[in-house]
């Protein structure tokens, strides 16, 4: 198609909305991976060709915590119970260097209330409706007065059960555990979903669902007169025996008290009551994701060494991550387990690393607290008792979280006695009434703003304003003006497909990036930075992450469209290293007649005097022309003037063949086609980028081909 007539990209020079240092901001993150991606993506050459694309520092991964594990970031430890030879409990990892740490696991929680979460997919159980009265739920034991040190009313543990469906339900019984609840209501929900839409419902406590005065052992409560039709019921406790184990296969010999604080269920049963007291189960046990559906507030760390889950995925040891040169040497962004894990083992994991010398740059609290239905509250009580202990190791260690999944609106949880149902308010507040805001140094969150299934075009104009809504969002929610803001993990969405391997998921790249630095953001993190194996994606297309297709030895075939505007990012447009640079606004206008805007463009001052400007050209079939201007602090319209600096990465240097059956003609045939399957799809043409010289002047207009990210570099000068 023709270039349409040539525009104008206007870059206001008033003044900066950011500023930022590529060595600090501009990353990318290692994640649990399989064992055997850890072993041939740390070696030369694949690591080379993965640093070539220029991100700096690096975030590690914590996601044991998605699967509702215990993370033994040091495979060597202690256990908190050692009554036999292998011990079990509570583990916390040897903070003194022993061997070289390659590998680190989780470990499934045997006390476990979750079907499945955000997290956990198709694995593991509940053990509330597993049909086993030896096996038990138990809520955290760092969420009692014990150890928060205020009333356990102000952390309430619940049980939520989803029934599927609507069903009458008069009555429920409850096995107890030890501790059990003396004071707790049974409710029912009155909307859709209390799990996934929390504000459209409530929660109405059942006629006789209430219960001041709770016996433990079993215990059946006739909840309503006449059957009601329900879906979603809830346990919601907020009074303690605080009684220890006294029966059963599990009695503790330890004498920990960790053991005796909180609330244990080993099995529900809910139904209908008849009038010869039988209560008839409607409940499904079974010990797999068949079973009733349950979710609940919090999970006790305790587990054994028999709870040791498959060793063929693993967390990079921390070793291994720090010496292979992942982390260009770096101070890094480490993680410590928060949710299902005990203070001691953070603070011996901060240890360890300092006595390694191995630089941290920020820790990261907790992961996902939001996809594991924590309330705020909860998180924010374990934030500063885990906060307490680090700082003891190293007052001066900024910690951060809480690590948010990719949203795109306020992450809102059941209101509270004020009717806030916003869980980033709530857990500001929290930490103001304790008078604890120092000890969060910055605030972070996740980005898959998209669909992994339904990305068409379009959605590519929605990037800009996703990201700085999202940012907007958490500062009307109380995260202060000038606390550093991350986006930890980030790309296209969730779950990979084959739209990461096309021109879009670069062109996307560069928004993304250009967006979040315009709008105040200090450290945005590449997800994921280590090439891995293709997998099914939608539609059963093969997918992946990373930067790169790979054969089945982890080698590297060929460079991806988001390597190479990775490259345009951080070898172009930004000067690498340590030097600070300026955002400056910038807007285009090339709109498509429907209110988009075709052309997007970023601004930076570079440390060497030189301005960049990255334009992107969001129009997949049409070419743009456009001049550039700076305006603003004493410049009237003056342009680039001089020699430039033009880099072009778009359609025309790289095209995707998704995966599909190719026919190929072949002359001795007699021409006839032959059939040849492909399951993976491939580039060609394949980069690289184009660079080009140019003397401008304000007469000089800057070629954008379709479906490109141009980056244009140069010093301005009078028109």
């Amino acid at each position: 198609m023709l270039p349409s007539l040539a525009q104008t990209v206007v870059v206001d020079m008033s003044h900066p909305t950011n500023h930022f240092v590529p060595r600090e901001t501009l990353g990318a993150g290692v994640d649990r991976i399989a064992a055997e991606a850890i072993d041939k993506d740390l070696v030369q050459p694949v690591l080379e060709q993965t640093l070539a694309s220029g991100w700096q520092p690096v975030t590690y991964r914590q996601n044991t915590e998605l699967a509702v594990e215990a993370w033994h970031w040091n495979p060597q430890g202690t256990w908190s119970d050692r009554s036999d030879a292998s011990g079990k409990g509570y583990f916390t990892g040897s903070s003194t260097p022993t061997e070289m740490l390659r590998y680190s696991y989780g470990y499934s929680l045997p006390r476990r209330g979750f079907t499945r979460n955000d997290g956990t997919d198709n694995v593991g159980f509940s053990r509330l409706t597993d049909g086993d009265l030896n096996t038990f739920w138990k809520s955290n034991p760092y969420l009692t007065q014990r150890f928060t040190g205020e009333s356990d009313a102000l952390h309430p543990q619940w049980v939520v059960m989803d029934l599927a469906q609507v069903e009458q339900v008069n009555s429920i019984r409850i096995a107890w555990g030890e501790p059990y609840a003396r004071r707790y209501v049974v409710q029912y929900w009155t909307g859709d979903d209390p799990i996934k839409a929390v504000t459209r419902g409530a929660w109405q406590t059942f006629a006789q669902g209430v219960v001041t005065g709770g016996k433990g052992r079993t215990e059946t409560i006739r909840l309503s007169g006449a059957p009601v039709g329900v879906r979603f019921i809830r346990i919601w406790m907020t009074e303690s025996s605080n009684t220890c184990e006294a029966e059963g296969a599990d009695k503790s010999k330890s004498g920990d008290p960790r053991n005796c604080v909180g609330y244990a269920i080993r099995e529900l049963y809910l139904g209908t009551s008849t009038d010869d007291g039988a209560l008839h189960d409607i409940l499904r046990h079974t010990a797999d994701q068949e079973q009733t559906t349950t979710y609940v507030s919090s999970v006790d760390p305790w587990h054994q060494p028999s709870d040791l889950g498959s060793t063929k995925q693993a967390q990079v040891g921390f070793d291994l991550f720090f010496t292979s040169g992942v982390t260009r040497g770096l101070p890094a962004m480490v993680p410590v387990a928060m949710l299902y894990d005990t203070p001691d083992n953070a603070a011996a994991e901060i240890a360890y690393l300092k006595k390694r010398g191995y630089p941290i740059s920020y820790v990261e609290m907790g992961e996902e607290a939001d996809g594991q239905y924590m309330l705020p509250e909860d998180y924010a009580a374990l934030y500063l008792q885990w906060a307490t202990a680090i700082h003891k190791v190293d007052p001066s260690l900024r910690l951060g979280g809480p690590s948010f999944q990719g949203v795109n609106k306020d992450i809102e949880v059941w209101p509270d006695a004020n009717g806030n149902v916003s869980w980033t308010a709530r857990f500001v507040d929290y930490l103001k009434q304790h008078g604890r805001m120092s000890d969060l140094a910055f605030f972070s969150f996740e980005h898959y703003p998209l669909d992994p299934c339904r990305m068409p075009w379009g959605t590519l104009y929605d990037e800009p304003e996703l990201v700085s809504h999202i940012m907007q969002v958490w500062h009307e929610d109380g995260i202060p003006a000038d606390m550093p803001m991350f986006i930890t993990e980030g790309n296209l969405s969730s779950a990979a497909s084959e739209t990461y391997q096309d021109i879009f998921a670069g062109v996307w790249l560069a928004d993304y990036i250009g967006s979040f630095l315009h709008s105040g953001g200090k450290g945005v993190y590449f997800f994921h930075y280590l090439p891995l194996q293709m997998e099914p994606g939608c539609n059963s297309s093969p997918g992946t992450f990373g930067m790169f297709t790979i054969d089945a030895n982890y080698q590297i075939q060929q460079p991806l469209a988001q390597f190479f505007v990775a490259q345009l990012i951080n070898l172009e447009w930004v000067q690498p290293g340590g030097g600070e640079h300026q955002v400056f606004t910038a807007k285009a206008d090339v709109p498509d007649g429907a209110g988009h805007e075709l052309v997007m463009a970023y601004a930076v001052k570079r440390p060497d005097g030189q301005l960049a400007v990255m334009v992107v050209n969001r129009d997949q079939q049409n070419a743009h022309r456009v001049r550039i201007a700076f305006e603003g602090s004493g410049l009237q319209q003056n342009t680039f003037a001089g020699p430039v600096e033009v880099s072009t990465f778009g359609s025309a240097q790289y095209q995707w063949h998704p995966a599909q059956t190719r026919f190929m003609a072949h002359a001795e045939n007699g021409g006839q086609r032959t059939i040849v399957p492909t399951s993976k799809g491939w580039a060609d043409p394949d980069g690289p980028i184009v660079h080009t010289k140019l003397s401008a002047s304000k007469d000089t207009m800057y070629d954008l081909p379709s479906a490109s990210v141009v980056v244009i570099r140069g010093q301005i000068g009078a028109p």
